[in-house]
């Protein structure tokens, strides 16, 4: 992408074009013009509702016509278009559109709503300046994620590497992180976004955070994280994973002080999460293995020249009911007294030992046919039952529910789904489903104990009025509404605090719109309010990045760096440090919101406001190193850092960001340099 820094005139030459004034076109329209540029419209009707109100003053012309005719696309001056946003609901319509955009203008970058995956890779390959999306996948994930309520609130992969989002509210607990330094939770593997505290409310803008304020309970962090699977939920879903979860939580907890306490703990654990039978079962599995021990000692005891192995098989046959062939005058290999010289007592156990065998086979048979009989009903049950709690209700499986349950699945949530018609059998075969009126079906899906309820149906009233009657319900269980207008979401929002509204095509409108200006936008989540998107950059001659050092970006333009790959080499570095200075040819990947994108699109860095007064070196070999550390995190030359090391004490002349001085104050202080950091105000910019 070009990202050259363009003056104030050549921002208003930008033009760019919308075809489709579809929920999703206005506001792909609304963000565009955020970057302050020209926008045209085509659309094939006088829209009659306005989702963004001020949108007719926002355009330069809205043409009505069909956007695939060349004369339509001419007199919205396709020739002279930076982007076209092809966005109408026709995808075939959208295909032919970029067709003709791109006959008659060979430049001009397409981005196109589209769900042909195949269709769409081999037209990048082919059209080249070409990208495609599909709304429901960018804002399933928002629901997906939203609806789970953990502490994960995003999650991608980059390079086979899973990266997740972390938003983690800081308890007494927490010895990693309470009562340390911010910056120093910053690790290689890992790097913070956001520090609110306790008794402050969010700010304004993405990666705002004071790096040497401390963390203390209660306040709230935001941290990027490398992962090692893609399963956020901590909690499985199958019985088999539950029991070895419970018992590898108890065989490693395990102590001699607190013994009793672990097994009844177990236990009851265990109990409330197995049926009946199988409590029996291992009830009696336990007692028919101490019984085989027992009787294995007592026979070695009794008859004291017989092998442990004959004792072993002996005890086996009592258990499985072998009393006769046993005492029926059957002798040991080794013992060659009768049967009937065997004491009262060890008759009574042996016989104990057959009774409780024959149990033990007869309950185990019960196990047996209970697990072909539900063979047999889940063979011909084409959806598996209802969870019982601890689960998210989706009440709507169009498109866009569809993905949500798709990815509720592949971060194994159990969940159950409701429409009012039957779906393919193949979509989702594994997914319990629930085919009536969502308000019957209110009923029968364990409402009361489920965490959360997603509706996005197409029709947002009728979602708010299921949302208020499942609220009813069960107020303790999360609300996400979907939407289709902003103001609808602002109204509910404010009248119904305790509801999520998410407006699908707002989520949506921020991609589409950041990558008409060439970002190759790979995933988004949503923080604080804002929409934060992982947008790659491949940095070329004359960007507003090349020759600026990562930190200059990062805080410069509000982003954080999570990947950068040099020019013409295969390795490459996640979580990459501050000090690397950007080439043409380089590969970066950044998390931004729409505003810090604007700032890279125009160039406009934020100010630098600070600067570093370096006092005294009492070590004279702690100068050439500190020398080395200021060259490398300001981006000064050697020379000029050399000649203030050597007049101290001395204020550096180059004006810094506040994350860039404090942490060249505290690498100069690990060389027993004394340094401080000075506010100098807004005089100095960058």
């Amino acid at each position: 992408m070009n990202t050259s820094s363009p003056t104030s005139q050549d921002k208003k030459q930008d033009l760019f074009l919308v075809c489709g004034l579809t929920s999703l076109g206005q506001h792909c329209v609304e963000v565009l013009k955020e970057y302050d540029v020209k926008v045209s419209a085509i659309d094939n009707v006088q829209p009659e509702y306005w989702e963004v109100p001020e949108l007719p003053s926002l355009l330069e012309k809205l043409i009505i016509g069909d956007c695939r005719q060349p004369n339509i696309l001419e007199q919205a001056d396709i020739r002279q278009c930076r982007s076209i946003l092809i966005v109408t609901r026709n995808e075939r319509l959208n295909i032919e559109a970029a067709f003709a955009a791109r006959r008659l203008n060979p430049q001009v970058r397409l981005i196109v709503r589209s769900d042909k995956q195949n269709l769409n890779e081999l037209l990048y390959e082919n059209l080249g300046n070409f990208v495609a999306f599909e709304p429901t996948h960018l804002s399933a994930y928002a629901f997906a994620l939203t609806a789970l309520g953990s502490e994960a609130i995003g999650y991608f992969s980059l390079e086979g590497h899973l990266l997740r989002v972390i938003q983690h509210q800081v308890q007494q607990k927490d010895s990693w992180c309470n009562g340390k330094a911010v910056h120093r939770l910053n690790l290689t593997t890992r790097r913070v976004l956001s520090h609110i505290a306790a008794s402050s409310q969010a700010p304004k803008e993405f990666y705002e955070w004071n790096p040497e304020a401390i963390v203390q309970t209660g306040d709230t962090l935001v941290y990027i994280e490398v992962a090692q699977d893609l399963a956020l939920s901590e909690e499985y879903t199958s019985e088999s994973q539950d029991s070895w979860w419970q018992w590898q939580e108890f065989l490693q907890a395990i102590a001699p002080k607190n013994l009793k306490q672990k097994i009844i703990r177990f236990w009851q654990s265990y109990y409330q999460s197995q049926n009946q039978i199988r409590r029996i079962a291992t009830i009696y599995a336990i007692t028919v293995l101490l019984l085989w021990l027992v009787g294995i000692i007592l026979f070695c005891l009794y008859y004291p020249h017989i092998t442990v192995q004959e004792a072993f098989y002996a005890t086996a046959v009592l258990l499985l009911g072998g009393y006769g062939d046993l005492f029926g005058g059957v002798k040991f290999a080794s013992q060659p007294q009768p049967s009937d010289n065997i004491s009262w007592w060890l008759r009574l156990f042996s016989l104990g030992l057959t009774l409780t065998g024959q149990a033990f086979v007869g309950i185990l048979y019960a196990l047996l046919t209970d697990a072909l009989v539900t063979s047999k009903f889940q063979f011909f049950k084409r959806h598996p039952a209802v969870p019982q709690e601890n689960h998210v209700v989706l009440i709507g499986l169009n498109r866009l529910g569809q993905r949500v349950a798709a990815v509720l699945q592949e971060l194994n949530q159990p969940f159950v789904g409701v429409h009012t018609t039957t779906i393919d059998d193949r979509l989702l075969p594994k997914m319990p489903l629930i085919i009536d009126n969502p308000t019957e079906a209110l009923a029968v899906v364990n409402l009361s104990h489920a965490k959360s309820i997603v509706l996005v149906g197409d029709d947002q009233m009728e979602n708010l009025e299921i949302g208020l009657m499942a609220h009813t319900i069960n107020p303790a269980s999360r609300l996400i509404i979907r939407s289709q207008d902003r103001q609808f979401s602002e109204n509910i929002a404010s009248l119904f605090p305790y509801a999520q509204v998410l407006c699908g095509a707002a989520l949506s409108a921020e991609v589409f719109a950041c990558a008409a200006f060439g970002e190759n936008v790979l995933s988004l989540f949503h923080l604080n309010a804002q929409i934060v998107m992982v947008t790659e950059y491949k940095i070329e001659a004359g960007d507003t990045l090349n020759g600026s050092l990562l930190s200059e970006i990062a805080h410069g333009y509000g982003v954080v760096p999570i990947l950068y790959q040099k020019a013409h080499q295969d390795n490459y570095l996640l979580m990459p440090w501050n000090d690397i200075n950007l080439c043409a040819g380089d590969r970066l990947i950044v998390l931004a919101a729409s505003s810090s994108l604007q700032r890279i699109e125009w160039g406009e860095m934020l100010p630098r406001l600070w600067q570093v007064q370096i006092e005294k070196a009492p070590l004279k070999s702690a100068i050439a190193q500190a020398t080395q550390k200021i060259a490398l995190i300001t981006g000064c030359s050697l020379t000029d850092a050399k000649q203030l090391m050597n007049n101290l004490p001395s204020l550096l002349p180059t004006p810094l960001y506040k994350h860039q001085a404090q942490g060249l104050v505290r690498e100069l202080k690990k060389l027993q340099v004394l340094a401080t950091v000075i506010f100098i105000g807004q005089s100095s910019n960058s």
